[in-house]
């Protein structure tokens, strides 16, 4: 599937919201709730940000071979468990979902899907990956025709910061040792089998490291692909994506180089310690919202934080909406 650049949020608007804010004291008193109305007043195409009336969490469930390899403190069968929760309507996830007003989707179509480990082969072949890129664009589709006016892309997979390390130390030649992290919470030998996995997966793909989709057919896998093309297709469509952990910002990234201008319609909810989502923010030029340090993925983290784009989006619309006309 091929992507074009995307078209960046109208700025006038972010602009409109800024200036009325600066010219009142309440709205200088906003600090940085008034940055976060004005990113949103632009990424809703309004003069005055409204709260998000439909956001929606779509997670994505995977998994990888490189987890035989024992690159986790999860066991192989973790990311079934996770899912079977989320799909009952337990888990972080849910949990967060129902205090920030968001809905839960699961997409488990790949968690069974076979997937090669990515030190000694490849993840998928190229038109697998190709189809799952084209699948997240059409979820993107439909959920953004159903109405969902704010996006969270989620993760569930045992071994999804491996993956998420190696395509990062590939893309932005990093070296595997600083590109890994401790992910879920593994210790010293644990981690040098993992810095070995991404060292070898990174070897393997050296020489067409600037292949984009290549490298990470090769290195990724199907739930990756259709987060991918997710996201790229919601910027495509012009609607706001916050994401949160080292999967859906690696994911986040890739789009970007797919579907450049895609960034303008991102916002990193928050940080972890992980390598791979630091240096992905930072490519893609993005401040996190909030530091929370969440791993537990299935974007729980972005819907911990969704609340607060809410209060942002009330707050300063009483400030715009009290001393201008409201112009949608």
């Amino acid at each position: 599937m091929q992507f074009s650049s995307v078209e960046a949020p109208k700025q006038a608007h972010a602009l409109a919201v800024a200036d009325a804010l600066a010219g009142s004291a309440n709205g200088v008193a906003l600090g940085r709730l008034g940055a976060l109305g004005a990113w949103i007043a632009a990424a809703q195409g309004r003069d005055v940000p409204a709260p998000f009336a439909r956001p929606r969490a779509i997670v994505v469930a995977g998994n990888h071979g490189i987890a035989t390899r024992g690159v986790s403190a999860w066991t192989a069968d973790a990311g079934a468990v996770r899912a079977a929760e989320l799909e009952a309507g337990a888990g972080p996830a849910q949990a967060a979902a129902r205090a920030s007003g968001a809905s839960v989707r699961l997409i488990a179509d790949y968690l069974d899907a076979p997937t090669g480990a990515i030190d000694v082969e490849s993840a998928v072949p190229r038109e697998v990956w190709d189809a799952a890129l084209a699948a997240g664009a059409e979820v993107a589709d439909h959920e953004i025709d159903a109405g969902a006016d704010l996006i969270v892309p989620g993760d569930i997979g045992v071994g999804n910061t491996t993956v998420a390390a190696a395509l990062y130390g590939t893309f932005t030649r990093t070296e595997p040792v600083k590109a890994v992290g401790r992910g879920s919470g593994v210790n010293d030998e644990v981690w040098k089998v993992k810095t070995a996995a991404v060292r070898d997966a990174m070897f393997r793909v050296r020489g067409f490291r600037d292949d984009t989709e290549r490298v990470c057919a090769e290195l990724s896998g199907p739930d990756f692909a259709f987060l991918a093309g997710f996201i790229a297709q919601c910027a495509a469509r012009r609607t706001p994506v916050l994401f949160d952990g080292p999967y859906p910002a690696t994911a986040a990234y890739v789009a970007e180089r797919l579907a450049p201008g895609t960034r303008g319609w991102l916002l990193a909810a928050q940080r972890t310690d992980e390598p791979a989502h630091e240096g992905c923010l930072q490519a893609l030029e993005l401040t996190p919202v909030a530091d929370l340090g969440i791993k537990t993925g299935q974007g729980a983290g972005a819907l911990a934080v969704l609340p607060q784009l809410n209060l942002a989006a009330e707050l300063v619309g009483e400030v715009v909406a009290g001393g201008s006309s409201i112009r949608d």
